[in-house]
């Protein structure tokens, strides 16, 4: 067997889990598991457990070891498994696994942190198993759909996509359902098919929000703040939030003299794509200072509202506000 030093790490389950699988099986090499494998999970284990495995010569030669759920531990305790990776033998396999949203912060004290730099410092790889966001997005689970042997046409992959949103990963689960009910290798399957399988629409991203709302596309406006909530989780308060911030910006750039994107950019303190100014200073332009201070007020009444000023659900008080805003922008 070669010698392996890993750290995966990752929010879906599925997706790390099947990346360790992978990774446990190129170690192994054929080797019989119950001869060579130390498989520690849960709450079972410590991560002195681990350390005692990696330099435990092994009447079989080599060994693998793999700690998952080592995001149960302060950078204290993870302090054996950091001088057993140090100095991890050569006929030693190290499989580590990581669940969990973020990547550390920078603080050298944070347990992520902590271990990403003793795993690259000692030569190993960190692997990052989330899907990708944005465009690359759509190119993921048009491979997830190829790979599944499923062939879908074109209208059932684009809504596929869309009722996705930014929950891409849920793919898979969808498609072996399809694969369970209409067998492998089915196909094309049309939107109609597919259709039972889809589930709720998963989250978007804020932009999809703001610029439903900077179009005054109050039926899409409406669906996306629903979205965001309902399918992608985020709390009513954090999508108010968005909206203060958005109009807050349209506030700067009015009256500011920004006459391009690079000058409404830097003003509004961005870097990277200047695409963002460009379309804030449009929206600025469209609504005003009238307009401006309209969505200022009832992103504040809203909020006044959310905290109890009425008995109405938070999403309907989010509903009712996205409708006029992007309503006043028609």
């Amino acid at each position: 067997m070669t010698r392996r030093l890993a750290l995966f790490r990752g929010s879906d389950p599925g997706l790390l889990g099947d990346a360790v699988g992978h990774a446990v099986d190129a170690a192994l090499d054929g080797a019989e598991r119950s001869e060579v494998l130390d498989d520690y999970r849960g709450e079972d284990y410590q991560p002195g457990d681990v350390a005692m495995s990696c330099g435990t010569i092994s009447m079989f030669g080599d060994r693998v070891v793999v700690a998952r759920d080592l995001q149960r531990f302060g950078t204290d305790d993870l302090a054996p498994l950091l001088a057993a990776i140090a100095d991890l033998a050569e006929d030693v396999s190290l499989i580590l696994v990581w669940e969990g949203t973020g990547p550390g912060s920078r603080r050298k004290s944070d347990p992520l942190t902590t271990l990403v730099g003793a795993v690259t410092e000692a030569g190993g790889t960190v692997t990052v198993c989330d899907p990708p966001k944005g465009k690359g997005a759509t190119a993921w689970v048009g491979e997830q759909i190829a790979a599944s042997g499923i062939t879908l046409t074109r209208r059932a992959e684009s809504d596929l996509v869309g009722r996705l949103g930014e929950d891409v990963a849920r793919v898979r689960d969808v498609l072996a359902q399809l694969r369970a009910v209409f067998g492998a290798g089915a196909g094309p399957l049309d939107l109609d098919e597919i259709e039972p399988f889809l589930g709720e629409a998963g989250g978007v991203p804020p932009w999809e929000l703001t610029d439903a709302i900077d179009r005054g596309d109050v039926p899409a406006a409406v669906g996306n703040v629903r979205r965001m909530v309902v399918g992608g989780g985020r709390h009513p308060l954090q999508v108010l939030a968005t909206l203060q911030s958005h109009y807050e910006k349209l506030a700067r750039l009015e009256g500011s003299g920004a006459r391009d994107e690079r000058a409404a950019a830097a003003l509004l303190g961005l870097k990277g794509s200047t695409f963002p100014a460009k379309k804030a200073l449009a929206s600025a332009g469209r609504l005003g200072p009238n307009g401006i201070r309209r969505g200022l007020r009832l992103v504040a009444a809203a909020d006044v509202d959310l905290r109890g000023r009425t008995a109405q659900p938070a999403e309907s008080v989010l509903e009712v506000l996205v409708a006029r805003l992007a309503a006043h922008r028609r």
